[in-house]
């Protein structure tokens, strides 16, 4: 199963994070399928998502976690997600 997670990037108390597509058997850090956005949570909670890539991978059935699923939200493209499931 794919999972929309974060990976961890940056130093110890300096954290940085990448919105990924990875297996959801893999570890949080490893090996991921494709990137789609980033995250930087000491820069005002900067979020940079690549939205085609996103919803590309909602609409192939990837789960997202909790947190991606609000930072998708924030950014809008949950509403888009979903405003293109009800016209279907």
């Amino acid at each position: 199963m794919v999972k929309l997670r974060l990976k961890r990037m940056g130093t110890t108390k300096r954290p940085y994070y990448r919105i990924v597509a990875a297996d959801s058997r893999d570890r949080r850090d490893g090996a991921f399928i494709e990137l789609i956005g980033t995250y930087s949570p000491l820069e005002n909670s900067k979020i940079d998502v690549n939205e085609e890539v996103a919803l590309k991978w909602l609409n192939n059935g990837a789960m997202p976690t909790d947190t991606v699923k609000n930072l998708l939200s924030k950014a809008g493209i949950m509403k888009k997600f979903h405003d293109s499931k009800k016209n279907k």
